[in-house]
């Protein structure tokens, strides 16, 4: 009785075999392989140094609107990774003078040097080791909204004398920068998508005085 059983079985190891033979060089992929986020085939994305498509023509370090913005596939890593939440509370609970928590208006700022004021939140920014990022805003996910904040000042006149300080003191507009955290996210990163890196933005624009002079 063993005898004709293991006969039965190795003639159905012989059918299963010649049914799905192996093919030659073949291996199997996974099946997240198959499907490269779509905008990862312009501007270069798999070299993060490439500035994206809503970079053309501008020479912001940062993108407030991203027609390639990759929404869907941060919901998903948001619901697969569990410790999401640590993360975003890391940079979400900040609360200073140039970094706030979902402002809706400016208050009346009076400066020496001209200057456009903004409370931003930025879709793709440049980090301050010169790569693009994505970065985690307006995403809808576990019931709630999922925002990051900036205030930008930027100089409108910089490098040219202040315009209010009197001829007889050398004077220049100088813009400032102050460095921000962003929670970010990597679509080529398959376990660890979420990061916190460090951005240059411009924080405000002072006037830099000189010497006292007296032109003869």
């Amino acid at each position: 009785m063993a005898l004709m059983l293991s006969v039965v079985l190795a003639c159905a190891g012989l059918v299963l075999g010649s049914v799905h033979p192996p093919a030659y060089g073949h291996h199997p992929q996974p099946a997240y392989g198959h499907h490269a986020p779509a905008y990862g085939h312009q501007h270069g994305y798999c070299d993060p140094t490439v500035a994206p498509a809503c970079a053309d023509n501008s020479t912001l370090s940062y993108c407030l609107e991203d027609a390639e913005y990759p929404e869907y596939e941060i919901k998903a890593a948001i619901t697969a990774d569990h410790l999401f939440a640590k993360k975003y509370a890391d940079v979400a609970d900040l609360n200073t003078e140039l970094s706030v928590d979902r402002p809706n208006t400016l208050d009346e700022e009076t400066y020496l040097c001209p200057s456009e004021t903004a409370y931003v939140r930025p879709l793709r920014a440049q980090n301050t080791e010169g790569k693009w990022r994505v970065v985690v805003n307006n995403i809808d996910a576990h019931y709630q909204t999922f925002t990051q904040t900036t205030r930008i000042e930027e100089c409108l006149t910089s490098a040219d004398a202040c315009p209010l300080v009197p001829d007889c003191y050398e004077s220049k507009c100088l813009q400032k920068s102050i460095y921000h955290r962003f929670l970010v996210y990597n679509p080529y990163d398959q376990y660890f998508p979420f990061a916190i890196e460090t951005f240059k933005l411009p924080a405000s624009c002072a006037c830099l005085l000189g010497a006292y002079t007296i032109d003869h």
